[in-house]
């Protein structure tokens, strides 16, 4: 993933022009209001002043919740470390996060000033390496006439220092709605507070033996606090709230712990950065899928690697699979790459596409300018929107555990670690009347804000806000597939589907 964005991540409605383009992006054909009007909820006064205004020195003020989701109603507890000179304290605010008119979020509680002092940083524990803060809970906090939706609670130490601590409320019933997930099995996979993460030691980068093998929930999160929900996660959050569709929230492990939790959804959304699944969560998906509700991927190198949940912690062996208690006993469950020994698997059963490489820069090239998916978007064969592929692509591949039939809407040249090749958006169609849209690319949310990061040109909002509105709307609709089936056009693209030698070949 693109680690370079959490540090210049810049939200949308920074400027004038980033809210003016997202609006735009998302306003049906006429400019008119959006299809269905606003829910009640974001009709309601929003909160404009939901950033962080001064992040401060690292363990200034940091924090965790006890629980990833709660239903309305329930209560959490705040586990909170204030290190920063002089405070004595902080006070929290929760807010929705929507879209507000723009403010894209409101602010829905507050406390008065709590007392806390610094806590104790932890060394990681047992053969997993696992880091674990194990705080006293500094305050539980009811979420009683909160509605459902994905929430940032904002820390403030008496001296000013702020970090975010990211919650769900999550929806205890989806049917009928349109589904967004929070990756949170990913967030805690990439978190590297208390020096490890799933992919580095305390010696960054070039430490990998180091890692963690299981890495725990009840830790915060590093940077700001939330920094895969802010940066590939809030965009498309405000997106769908303003087109006011009926919207369900359910985070990554509400599908594990909950199989049927997506009984009678019309769509789910995997945002910008899902990459970490569970056997269960695919099971659910798939599913959900073969039942007849559309699955859109909004991001590259989902569903990539094999996970388990264990008692609040993120289990995977990755390279070391071998080591995980479960090889040799229980091989589909062992926590590796999907589609590696000792159970491969590949992803692209259910995401139509196959995670490559990374990283890469490229132009996003639009094939299939009539389709559904690019209406008013006004793009033509060809198009190109410089930077939009990258850092992580997915190409289509052309064997036979890819679904068919599946229609390629881009086909983008890049070059990555030197290999010339392609990153590809498919959109595929199932049996049930379901249908599947895949991004290819792991830049397209973070497009819809308009800021000009990754060298992406600030009018490319349109293009992608436009295009995301219309697969949010039809897959909110139901069964995308009955009045929009895919038109497989996968062999134009790769003619040597049975001659795998010649098609590695045709990428040079």
């Amino acid at each position: 993933m693109d680690e370079h964005a959490w540090n210049r991540r810049r939200f949308l409605g920074t400027t004038a022009g980033a809210a003016a383009a997202f609006a735009s992006a998302c306003a049906p054909s006429g400019g008119g209001p959006a299809a269905g009007g606003a829910p009640a909820e974001n009709e309601r006064p929003g909160t404009p002043d939901w950033r962080l205004i001064h992040r401060g020195p690292d363990r200034a003020v940091e924090g965790y919740a006890d629980r990833v989701s709660v239903l309305p109603g329930e209560s959490f507890r705040l586990h909170v470390s204030v290190g920063a000179s002089g405070a004595k304290g902080f006070r929290a605010e929760a807010f929705r996060m929507g879209w507000y008119g723009g403010a894209q979020a409101r602010r829905v509680w507050a406390s008065e000033h709590i007392p806390a002092g610094p806590q104790p940083l932890p060394h990681p524990a047992g053969p997993t390496r696992t880091v674990s803060a194990d705080w006293p809970a500094t305050t539980e906090v009811a979420t009683h006439g909160w509605p459902e939706g994905a929430y940032l609670v904002r820390l403030t130490a008496d001296s000013g220092e702020q970090r975010y601590v990211p919650l769900t409320v999550r929806s205890a019933r989806t049917a009928g709605r349109l589904v967004l997930v929070n990756a949170t099995g990913t967030w805690q996979a990439y978190n590297t507070w208390g020096g490890h993460s799933l992919y580095y030691g305390p010696g960054g980068k070039g430490d990998y033996a180091s890692r963690s093998l299981a890495v725990s929930c009840d830790r915060p999160y590093d940077r700001d606090g939330a920094p895969l929900f802010t940066t590939y996660e809030q965009p498309a959050v405000a997106l769908a709230e303003r087109l006011g569709l009926p919207l369900a929230y359910v985070t990554s492990m509400d599908l594990d712990r909950e199989p049927g939790l997506l009984h009678g959804a019309h769509g789910v959304v995997s945002l910008g950065h899902d990459e970490y699944w569970t056997p269960a969560m695919r099971r659910a998906v798939t599913a959900a899928r073969d039942a007849g509700t559309n699955v859109a991927f909004l991001g590259a190198n989902a569903c990539f690697r094999r996970i388990r949940l264990e008692r609040r912690l993120v289990v995977c062996y990755k390279t070391d699979w071998h080591l995980d208690p479960l090889a040799g006993s229980d091989d589909a469950a062992v926590t590796t790459d999907w589609r590696e020994p000792p159970h491969p698997d590949p992803e692209n059963s259910l995401t139509g596409t196959l995670y490559e490489s990374n990283p890469t820069s490229a132009d996003y090239v639009v094939t299939e300018p009539g389709h559904w998916i690019f209406e008013g978007t006004g793009a033509g064969r060809g198009t190109a929107f410089p930077n939009l592929v990258g850092t992580e692509y997915d190409r289509v591949d052309a064997g036979p555990g890819t679904p068919r039939p599946l229609q390629i809407l881009a086909h983008s040249p890049l070059v990555c670690r030197g290999v010339r090749s392609f990153a590809n958006s498919g959109y595929y169609t199932t049996a049930s009347g379901a249908g599947v849209f895949n991004t290819g690319t792991m830049r397209w949310v973070e497009s819809l804000t308009g800021d000009g990061g990754h060298g992406i040109p600030p009018a490319t909002a349109r293009f992608t806000g436009r295009a995301t509105a219309n697969v949010l709307r039809a897959f909110a609709a139901g069964p995308a597939g009955r009045s929009h089936p895919a038109q497989d056009n996968v062999d134009a693209h790769h003619p040597y589907a049975g001659d795998p030698i010649q098609a590695h070949r045709d990428l040079w």
